[in-house]
């Protein structure tokens, strides 16, 4: 590696060792230091290809192991907003430090460092996932937050099965903002531990005053959570303490995961799903079909539930094909002897046809909207059964 070639990879020392040498502008050498085994080496090139800085020579053979502006590009879009840009950050100070103190001779203006951190952070959008991450942070403190409820629908009887919790965040200034928008910055942050605990006790509170209200025992709360909420070592325990808090039974609480979730880290959440399930609880498989879909996970997790995801419903009476994956899916879970649920259900129509099919549970637009915990009430005095 030449001081002043242009290079468009580093390198990972597998093996062997390494001298750095500076060729200074009066044309003397000068020893940098050495790297060996598990160091790596001219990393300047993964953010642009501006003239290597330093020639290395090898002082015993070695085993290299590369890594192009491609490979660091791709992995650093798939890592979190602000590692993403503290990583760019810091290479190109870095870089410009080198520039300021002399030692690259060719090396970009100074002005290298504020330009790219100029350009990445209006290429990203890591200062506004922060600005989501703290507005919601005092939102849910402030009140801000709150739970809507959508009623599942019994394609037997027409009655209402339960409900389902999905967060609201009504902001001050923006006006509402919408779950797919904030949901991921506070799970990317870690944050949605503490919104889920939230939103844990807070939906089983509403479940107590919805019976209290409308003479019902026996509708089930659906709460959903991420793998960040099964990593916590509490999060059996947190779960206990929501049901003995509110007194709501471990079978009236319903756990929604996604296949994400599974995939992730399958033994500890089989441990944690079977210790729920060992209690009472339900536990539902959310947008089943747009994930990884594995069919072995089906029998090695403690599933009752499959939700069948609304781009299914919304498409199946107009694609023989996607027609043929819902019946599919029904065949399937009721052969493994798990309840369905259909998600977006907008009409008549695709409720005729699920019900024909043999889907247990409705939920959508056709027969409620989410609601707050107030209209709920009203909505399940004013329904008896729907006909379906």
């Amino acid at each position: 590696m030449q001081q002043g070639d242009r290079g468009k990879s580093a390198y990972i020392i597998e093996s062997g060792r390494v001298e750095i040498i500076l060729l200074k502008s009066d044309g003397n050498k000068q020893s940098l230091g050495t790297r060996g085994a598990g160091a790596m080496i001219g990393e300047m090139a993964l953010i642009d290809s501006a003239p290597r800085t330093a020639t290395i020579v090898a002082l015993e053979d070695c085993q290299l192991l590369e890594i192009t502006q491609d490979d660091f590009s791709q992995r650093l879009d798939k890592a979190d907003p602000i590692l993403k840009m503290t990583t760019q950050v810091i290479l190109t100070r870095y870089r410009d430090t080198l520039s300021r103190s002399g030692l690259v001779n060719e090396g970009k203006p100074c002005m290298l460092a504020e330009a790219l951190e100029l350009e990445y952070a209006q290429a990203t959008s890591a200062v506004e996932s922060v600005r989501i991450e703290n507005d919601f942070k005092t939102a849910l403190k402030n009140g801000d937050i709150s739970l809507h409820y959508q009623p599942l629908i019994s394609f037997d009887s027409g009655r209402i099965g339960g409900f389902e919790a999905l967060m609201r965040w009504d902001h001050p200034e923006l006006g509402a903002i919408s779950p797919a928008q904030f949901i991921p910055v506070i799970e990317d942050s870690g944050f949605i531990v503490e919104a889920s605990q939230w939103a844990l006790k807070t939906s089983l509170v509403a479940l107590k005053h919805i019976e209290a209200q409308t003479g019902h025992d026996d509708y089930f709360m659906s709460v959903n959570f991420s793998s960040h909420d099964f990593a916590s070592d509490d999060f059996v325990d947190s779960v206990y303490d929501a049901l003995s808090v509110t007194d709501v039974k471990p079978q009236n609480l319903h756990l929604e995961i996604t296949e994400r979730l599974l995939m992730g880290q399958p033994d500890q959440a089989k441990d944690t799903l079977e210790m729920c399930r060992e209690a009472g609880m339900g536990i539902s498989i959310d947008d089943f079909g747009t994930g990884y879909s594995s069919l072995s996970y089906l029998h090695y997790f403690p599933i009752d539930t499959l939700k069948i995801d609304q781009s299914f419903i919304n498409d199946m009476m107009d694609d023989a094909n996607v027609m043929a994956l819902v019946k599919s899916m029904l065949q399937l879970s009721q052969s493994m002897g798990m309840r369905t649920i259909a998600e977006g259900v907008e009409t008549l129509e695709q409720a005729h046809e699920l019900k024909r099919l043999g889907c247990d549970i409705a939920q959508g637009y056709y027969f409620a909207k989410p609601m707050p915990e107030k209209d709920v009430v009203e909505f399940v005095r004013a329904h008896g059964a729907f006909e379906i």
